[in-house]
C-alpha cells in the first residue's frame, strides 16, 4: 500500500501538508484559504472531501487560516491538542462539537490507516507540536516552526524515511532586514523561534545518523531566506559535517507558492 506525502505550501504566508495511505488522507495544518487547499489537492487528484481529516500543529494563522471553512464545508474532523483549540477557537470560528478531535501531545493514536505521534516541540504558542506519522514499517514527519532541536525531539524525529524539516532563515539576512523591528528578530532566532538553514543542516546530519535518507526544506521565510540560499547552505552543511548530499541524504525544496512533488514511499 502506497503511503505520500505533499506539501501543498510551506512557508510563513501559509503551510498545508498532505499525507495519506490506502483510503486515509490526512492534512497537516491548512494556513491558505479554503479555496487555495481545494485548488492545491486538485493538482494531485484529491477532493476535499476525501480527507479523513485535519491535524493542527499549532494556532498561528499561517497554520489554520482554512481549517474552520473545510471543517464546516466538507464535515472534516479537526486533530489538536487542548491547548491549541482553546487559541484557535476565535480564528477558525464554530467547528460543530462531532468534529472536534482532542489529542494528548507525545501519546499517538490512530486515524484509521494512520498512526499519529504528535510531540511538543519548542515555540512561541501554548502547546506547539510536530508530528510523526507511521504507516506499517514506515513513517514520515512534518517538524516546522520550532527554534531550536532538543534531544527529545531529535529522539521523535529519528529514523524516519522523509521528514519535512524547518529552514526558515538566513541568519545575516534577517539581521540587515531594516524592516524587521529588534523584537521581531530576537523573536525569530530565539529559542522558542525558528531553524536558519545552518541550524536544519545540522539537524540533518545528527538525522542522517539514525538513517533518514530523504529531508524536504520548508517553512521559507519570504523577507529573510531564498531557495537558492537555503538549499546551498544546508548542501554545504552537510559536506563540512562529512555528509555527500544525494548519496547519504537527499535534500528537495518544499514551496511557499506551489505544490511540491508527491512522494511515494513503498
Amino acid at each position: 500500500m502506497k503511503f505520500q506525502l505533499c506539501s501543498l505550501n510551506s512557508g510563513s504566508c501559509g503551510n498545508a501538508t498532505y499525507i495519506a495511505a490506502g483510503d486515509t488522507r490526512l492534512l497537516v495544518d491548512a494556513g491558505l484559504s479554503g479555496k487555495a487547499i481545494t485548488q492545491a489537492l486538485a493538482q494531485i487528484g484529491v477532493m476535499p472531501e476525501m480527507l479523513s481529516g485535519i491535524l493542527v500543529s499549532h494556532e498561528h494563522i499561517d497554520h489554520v487560516r482554512g481549517i474552520g471553512v473545510l471543517a464546516r464545508r466538507y464535515h472534516l474532523p479537526v486533530y489538536a491538542n487542548y491547548r491549541t483549540w482553546q487559541a484557535m477557537y476565535r480564528l477558525i470560528g464554530e467547528v460543530p462539537a462531532a468534529q472536534r478531535r482532542i489529542f494528548e501531545s507525545e501519546q499517538d493514536f490512530f486515524i484509521q490507516d494512520l498512526n499519529i505521534l504528535p510531540f511538543v516541540i519548542p515555540h512561541d504558542t501554548p502547546e506547539p507540536v510536530a508530528f510523526r506519522v507511521h504507516h506499517g514499517n514506515h513513517s514520515v514527519a512534518v517538524a516546522t516552526d520550532m527554534g531550536c532541536v532538543p534531544k527529545r525531539v531529535l529522539k521523535h524525529l529519528a529514523g524516519t524515511d522523509l521528514v519535512l524539516l524547518e529552514s526558515n532563515h538566513d541568519p545575516d539576512m534577517l539581521e540587515h532586514n531594516e524592516r524587521y523591528p529588534l523584537m521581531l528578530k530576537r523573536r525569530i532566532m530565539g529559542t522558542n523561534g525558528h531553524l536558519s538553514n545552518q541550524d536544519c543542516g545540522e539537524t540533518l546530519i545528527r538525522l542522517s545518523d539514525s538513517g533518514v535518507r530523504y529531508a524536504l526544506l520548508g517553512h521559507l521565510s519570504q523577507d529573510n531566506n531564498t531557495p537558492e540560499m537555503a538549499i546551498q547552505t544546508v548542501t554545504e552543511t552537510l559536506i563540512k559535517g562529512g555528509l555527500t548530499p544525494g548519496r547519504d541524504i537527499l535534500v528537495d525544496m518544499t514551496w511557499r507558492d506551489r505544490v511540491g512533488a508527491l512522494y511515494t514511499i513503498e
